[in-house]
């Protein structure tokens, strides 16, 4: 009353750990907590059939179509796809003040550490898996891994590279940055948050076997500890990068023979 013109309320709602709870949800169901569930039903299979899971062939980077541009179009789309609830995890992010990225750790600030400390986990996590894939291939535990598929033309290692990028960014954005710093504001206890990272790791690789679960389980954990104790996800992806790009890559240049152990 005896106001000339018209009032303006801002309101403001709190994000309660309600909210946060199912947002956390929503994302890991569009994104790996999806692929979680495909690899569980996918390893059911395994080893309900015929010969069991160490006859049974696990491939990756198949090809879409056999015609090669469109194969190739295919491709490029997987890959720009699969990396939308990236943003969109970033993005939900962006609702707490500060830069989310700068937050994450996923900013170029610190190029020569990330590339120096990327390597260093590379190197740590690749050497052991190699003998922990070879043990688990001996033991019958895991599928036969075939790390990429595509046929031999102009753009398959391009493709491959690009692929290798875009599997490190999706996990390390989702699985370390991400759901770490929703479960941080959830108050979950340390412990707790490090054990669900590292099972939804493993989670979405069961379909390569019981041996590449366990392995990226190891990983999730080591993974994990790097984050929070650094807070800069960059390291992970280019950790995450090479470890893929030399298996993509190294399976599609190199003789088949040196993979039978696989």
């Amino acid at each position: 009353m005896g106001q000339s013109g018209p009032v303006t309320v801002e309101l403001t709602r709190p994000v309660t750990r309600r909210t946060l709870g199912t947002e956390t949800m929503l994302v890991l169901g569009l994104s790996l907590g999806q692929s979680a569930v495909y690899a569980t039903v996918s390893i059911i299979a395994k080893l309900t059939a015929e010969g069991g899971l160490s006859r049974q062939t696990a491939a990756l980077n198949t090809s879409a179509s056999a015609r090669p541009y469109l194969d190739l179009t295919y491709q490029l789309l997987g890959i720009v796809f699969a990396l939308l609830p990236v943003l969109l995890a970033v993005h939900l992010l962006a609702r707490s003040p500060g830069d989310p990225a700068r937050a994450l750790g996923l900013d170029a600030g610190r190029p020569g550490s990330d590339l120096a400390r990327g390597a260093g986990l590379a190197a740590l996590i690749g050497l052991p898996g190699l003998a922990l894939f070879w043990a688990a291939a001996q033991l019958g535990i895991n599928a036969t891994l075939v790390p990429a598929a595509l046929p031999d033309l102009w753009w398959t290692v391009p493709v491959l590279i690009l692929a290798a990028f875009q599997n490190s960014i999706l996990e390390e954005v989702i699985v370390v940055g991400y759901l770490m710093t929703r479960l941080r504001q959830l108050q979950w206890r340390v412990g707790a948050i490090i054990a669900t990272s590292a099972l939804l790791r493993a989670s979405y690789h069961l379909y390569q076997g019981f041996g590449a679960f366990l392995g990226n389980a190891v990983m999730g954990v080591v993974f994990s500890l790097f984050y929070l104790r650094t807070r800069r996800v960059m390291p992970l992806i280019v950790a995450h990068a090479l470890l893929d790009i030399v298996a993509f890559v190294g399976y599609a240049l190199l003789p088949r023979e040196w993979f039978s152990w696989l």
